[in-house]
């Protein structure tokens, strides 16, 4: 009885430890003059038998570390744990917050339990976490692929630097920074930082907005191909890199059934927009290209089902010469296609050499209307043969049920 009783008290406990616990609220600690940052890891190397002295590129930052004598970070004012490679997609929310089982995590703040951006200009920021402004020392640290905290973590295991240098943050300004290989031979890395413009142009809601950079390492696209694990099947064309400057050409789409040839949209076929010229150093924010979220006139204002091409095509390459449904993976660094698809529609029988990302389009119960289409302003970005594209939405409505 005595044994029974101490059961029972040690389970009320517990019971009254779990409440405790689980209603506890995080407190955030009031940002004075913040800025609004973003954090991807772009060192999207594989570990194998060419490169097996290259450190694993799973990362931890730190900003505004406290070091030991010895240069060990031992505090920070702020840390970014577990920070893994980076999505293909950066959707308009924080899906990583609350979401999956790991620790590791695809972006700063994603997982992190942070104070982020508010609404600003109709655009919304809780993708990015709020950060003081002014300067700031920050240092990229490798870490083991593992559960432990980086504080926690044996004092050898927490000496391995990937970067420490200093960063200035402006008063309610948003920035993007990456985490980048600067030169594919000498595998140097380091970081650069966005300072971004979206929320400060005069963008129309009826039109879909979307910028470029190649930000791949020197000498990437030159680089044998074998090695550097190109022809890939999902990475399409664009596995083996594009050539430093590229003219980028737009088509769009109504939409069709796998395997079937879908229709151009008139006016919008193989459309000019500009040129992508490489650059991993000092990166400032590319023009917005745009076309109608409504290019389809048959679409009835409400909902359209139109996706995105894109062509990037060597200076003096003619687009009109590429086939439609070319499969071939190898083209020497002059053309790869990007298709923007559909929810649920990933990749056509026809086009193997493309690389596939979701459609620029948001569609979502708003209002009374299940679903209603909206524009959204877009990035692109290249980087060794990796994809990755980012969308940013304004507010819209909520359903009415």
């Amino acid at each position: 009885m005595i044994r029974s009783g101490m059961n029972n008290m040690i389970f009320c406990a517990a019971v009254l430890l779990l409440f405790a616990t689980g209603c506890a609220k995080v407190k955030y600690a009031k940002i004075d003059d913040p800025a609004y940052l973003r954090v991807f890891n772009n060192l999207n190397y594989k570990i194998g038998v060419d490169n097996k002295d290259e450190m694993l590129p799973f990362l931890t930052m730190l900003i505004d570390p406290q070091v030991d004598e010895s240069g060990m970070p031992i505090s920070a004012a702020i840390k970014g744990d577990f920070l893994d490679q980076r999505d293909p997609y950066a959707p308009p929310y924080p899906s990583h917050i609350g979401s999956g089982v790991s620790v590791n995590n695809p972006e700063y703040p994603g997982r992190e339990n942070v104070l982020v951006g508010p609404v600003l200009n109709g655009y919304d920021l809780s993708s990015w976490a709020q950060i003081p402004s002014g300067k700031h020392r920050i240092m990229f640290m490798f870490r083991p692929k593992n559960t432990v905290p980086f504080f926690n973590l044996e004092a050898k295991l927490k000496r391995n630097v990937l970067i420490d240098t200093t960063i200035t943050l402006d008063i309610k300004e948003v920035y993007t920074l990456h985490v980048l290989q600067k030169d594919y031979n000498t595998k140097r890395n380091g970081i650069y930082l966005r300072k971004e413009n979206f929320q400060k142009l005069p963008l129309s809601d009826s039109m879909i907005y979307v910028n470029f950079y190649n930000m791949s390492a020197k000498g990437y696209w030159q680089a044998d191909n074998e090695i550097k694990g190109g022809n890939v099947y999902g990475k399409g064309a664009l596995g083996n890199g594009i050539k430093d400057d590229m003219n980028i050409f737009a088509t769009l789409y109504k939409d069709a059934a796998l395997n079937t040839l879908p229709t151009k949209l008139p006016g919008y076929s193989g459309k000019y927009l500009g040129r992508m010229v490489r650059n991993s150093d000092v990166l400032e924010v590319t023009p917005y290209y745009s076309f109608p979220l409504f290019a389809d006139a048959k679409a009835g204002g409400i909902h359209t089902d139109m996706w995105q091409r894109f062509d990037f095509v060597a200076q003096g390459m003619d687009i009109a010469a590429i086939p439609y449904g070319q499969t071939d993976l190898n083209t020497d660094a002059n053309w790869a296609p990007v298709l923007c698809f559909m929810a649920g529609k990933t990749g056509r029988n026809d086009q193997q050499n493309a690389v596939f990302v979701p459609n620029m389009i948001v569609n979502i119960h708003s209002g009374t209307y299940n679903p209603r289409s909206f524009a959204t302003v877009n990035t692109i970005e290249v980087v060794n043969g990796n994809v990755y594209l980012t969308t940013i939405q304004r507010k819209y409505a909520p359903p009415v049920y």
